[in-house]
């Protein structure tokens, strides 16, 4: 498990105050336009609709398939479990990233767990598999996205393994220290040396499209406007 110090620099507030107002629709086409195709994370949603905005810095968990020598009830009583470690390892505006392999048929994290990383300043938490005590998740006042629900405790399944290291979730390549971003549509994982770039370019071209809206809400025609020729374009620039 990688616990080394050598974290990046914490992202700018001008890079920090454009990922929580623009789409993870716009950060998809920005990583695209850089060359990354695989950047979202398939087929989760938010647990509680009131809070589905989420951008933090992930921290990984990986887990394994569960033995049953190992993975047994006696285990809860083992402060030091990874799982819990890591939980206790998460630092203020961190994002839990947990690799579950897509597998739904026992939790991967439960609603006291992850009351504990509310209490610990997290962003949020995000995994491929379900979670446990879903009815505690939809009132909990921290942004988590999952493959769905499951009653059944993650022993039954999953052997938490290390943290910090580089994880798949969701088919998606997670590194400790990339950028989570969190809405509506869904969950984007933006490498982090190009978080600045994109959360700026995000931004810009979100004004843009404001603005190009509002030209095809007034009746235009998409040919000229959307893409906008020159000619739209020099009327965005002319607003001011």
């Amino acid at each position: 498990m990688d616990t080394s110090s050598d974290a990046p620099a914490p992202l700018s507030d001008r890079a920090m105050a454009a990922l929580l107002s623009v789409g993870t629709a716009t950060i998809t086409t920005q990583l695209l336009s850089r060359g990354f195709r695989n950047t979202f994370l398939e087929g989760l949603s938010v647990s509680n609709p009131s809070r589905q905005r989420m951008v933090g810095e992930a921290f990984t968990m990986r887990s394994i398939p569960a033995r049953e020598d190992i993975d047994v009830p006696a285990i809860f009583q083992d402060y030091d479990h990874p799982q819990r470690k890591g939980v206790e390892s998460v630092g203020p505006g961190q994002v839990l990233v947990i690799d579950s392999r897509g597998k739904k048929r026992a939790a991967s994290l439960g609603h006291i767990l992850a009351t504990r990383l509310r209490a610990r300043g997290a962003a949020g938490v995000v995994t491929d598999g379900s979670l446990r005590d879903m009815e505690g998740f939809e009132k909990l006042d921290l942004p988590t996205f999952s493959a769905g629900p499951s009653p059944t405790t993650n022993l039954a399944q999953h052997h938490v393994v290390d943290f910090q290291v580089p994880i798949a979730c969701a088919e998606v390549a997670v590194y400790p220290g990339d950028i989570i971003v969190g809405d509506r549509d869904g969950v984007v994982c933006i490498p982090r040396h190009l978080a600045e770039s994109v959360a700026v370019d995000s931004m810009e071209q979100e004004k843009l499209e404001e603005f190009v809206l509002a030209q095809i809400e007034d009746g235009k025609p998409l040919r000229g406007t959307y893409p906008p020729n020159e000619e739209t374009m020099r009327a965005y620039r002319d607003q001011g």
